[in-house]
């Protein structure tokens, strides 16, 4: 299924002060996913995606308008329970009975609790593998699904009694109804979860659910995302100037493409050294960008940044400054370009919604990966063409679009750059050090085959000096950590269990070769609850 991806739409209510001026076409026959806050929302739409069908997740509180292009509902799971009073609540009457629905653990307790069943608390948590019997054989939602099919189970509550009119059809060894079918419509509700990878058969029964119940046509392919893509920013845009900034990263890079594409030589791309990118990027970057065509221009302003950020050891504030900056240096440059109208910025979903709950305003993760002040001190309107997508499907996107292996497989790096790896004030010194173990680091991969099995990995300079043995001389010096993270769309990751002999070939190398380390330690952590990043 490499040439299939999927895409999640962004609801104007995620996007802060970022307009999202981009959409696809509103007639694009799509699921709509309603989120109650589960942790498992986003990789519904992924594994629907993977199936060639369109589909939007909207906050349960902000519906979206219905019409023929929509092939049904999803409604997700949540944290909470339907018999807590704060728990999410919907109308759910123009709704149900009208459009294909299919309620997944809170949304299949959801369809119960509140039309004519009860819900109640179980004597201990369902949660982890389980084995599934068909009650039903004939049902078009388990049709083809094996007996005693592995499904994963994780919730506090259970459905003791059906709605009225409704029947089994599966239940579990301890859960009797585990999936039911309101006679009548098309409504179905399962208590465990089909998107998660310990539901082995998970995919099937979502096929069954769009396919053979929604009757969608799975049309959403990359190459379908790329014609529309760039006909409708030719629409948008017309002939007016773009001016992008770039990273050398998969995300920018995909959008400048399709940028060009689209307008050609309306597009201008800024690249600026902000004195943090890893070692040799800012020609490395330059150079790979010589033959795709794109008008780049390059700017060195490495110590501004530094100077900016002298003596600051505040996470957040690191970011502000370096994301100020970063405005200024930009504005300099993009007012040297004559009549610009629009800002393009290589946005993708989850730089959103690590942003912002789907509660609303609430703690911030992480600040925006893209830099919001700029639309509004160069009075610049927003085109983000990748906004729709998740980093797998831009990579799928590119492949399409013919951008080279090498750069499409690169690891994703922060915007903050090494700025936010060095858990101290930033030096010049200090980047130096980095930089050396970083290229150590990552270029071992390569050597050792083991790149491209590795979502993302980096070194952190760590706040810590400790005790060493050099030669005959004891040494007080600073500590590194590595970081290596496996994952799909960095919405979640977990540690990779690199080999032991490469990581102490690492060590060594790190330790023998950058002045000021005298000790390498590994990073464990999954995430959640660790981030990637350690700031």
């Amino acid at each position: 299924m490499c040439n299939q991806f999927y895409s999640l739409d962004i609801n104007p209510y995620l996007c802060g002060k970022i307009p999202c001026f981009f959409k696809l076409n509103p007639m694009q026959e799509k699921i709509i996913i309603l989120d109650f806050g589960s942790q498992y929302t986003q990789l519904i739409g992924r594994r629907v995606r993977e199936l060639n069908v369109y589909c939007e997740i909207h906050p349960f509180n902000h519906f979206p308008k219905m019409d023929s292009s929509v092939k049904g509902i999803i409604l997700s799971g949540s944290p909470y329970s339907v018999r807590d009073e704060n728990g999410p609540r919907i109308d759910l009457s123009n709704i149900k009975g009208r459009y294909p629905l299919l309620g997944v653990c809170y949304g299949a307790q959801y369809l119960a609790h509140f039309f004519g069943g009860e819900v109640a608390a179980s004597d201990s948590r369902e949660y982890g593998r389980a084995k599934l019997k068909v009650i039903q054989s004939e049902s078009i939602l388990l049709h083809g699904i094996c007996e005693n099919s592995q499904v994963w189970m994780s919730h506090g509550d259970s459905i003791v009694n059906l709605p009225d009119n409704s029947k089994i059809i599966a239940s579990t060894e301890d859960v009797e109804n585990a999936a039911f079918k309101i006679e009548g419509e098309e409504t179905y509700a399962i208590q465990f979860h089909p998107e998660v990878y310990h539901t082995t058969e998970g995919t099937k029964i979502l096929a069954n659910f769009l396919v053979n119940i929604c009757g969608c046509l799975q049309d959403w392919t990359p190459d379908s995302f790329i014609e529309t893509t760039i006909q409708r920013l030719r629409d948008k845009i017309g002939n007016d100037k773009v001016v992008l900034g770039l990273s050398g990263g998969v995300d920018s890079s995909v959008a400048g493409v399709l940028l060009h594409k689209a307008i050609g030589k309306n597009l201008t791309c800024i690249f600026v050294d902000n004195g943090l990118l890893r070692k040799n990027e800012f020609q490395d970057v330059l150079d790979s960008y010589k033959n795709m065509g794109l008008n780049v221009i390059g700017v060195d302003a490495k110590e501004r940044f530094w100077n900016d950020l002298k003596g600051e050891v505040d996470p957040e504030r690191k970011r502000k400054i370096i994301g100020r900056d970063f405005i200024e240096v930009f504005d300099i440059e993009a007012h040297r370009i004559q009549d610009v109208k629009w800002l393009a910025q290589g946005t993708i979903y989850p730089d959103v919604i690590e942003s912002v709950s789907v509660n609303g305003p609430s703690a911030t993760i992480k600040s925006h990966h893209n830099v919001g002040g700029l639309p509004e001190k160069m009075n610049l309107k927003v085109i983000e063409p990748l906004n729709l997508l998740f980093k797998d499907e831009v990579r799928r996107v590119g492949r399409a679009l013919g951008i080279k292996s090498e750069l499409l497989g690169r690891h994703p790096f922060p915007g903050p750059g090494l700025g936010i790896r060095i858990l101290s004030d930033v030096t010049p010194d200090k980047v130096r050090v980095l930089q050396e173990a970083d290229a150590i680091f990552v270029n071992g991969l390569k050597e050792w085959g083991l790149y491209d099995k590795v979502w993302q990995a980096g070194v952190m300079l760590l706040p810590v000096q400790s005790v060493g043995v050099m030669g005959d001389e004891r040494t007080y010096e600073n500590v590194v950590a590595l970081r290596a993270v496996s994952s799909t769309d960095g919405m979640t990751a977990d540690w990779v269990h690199l080999p032991y002999e490469f990581l102490a070939k690492i060590s060594n190398d790190i330790i023998n070769k950058v002045r000021g380390i005298n000790r390498v330690v590994y990073d464990i952590s999954s995430k959640p609850p660790a981030t990637i990043e350690w700031e």
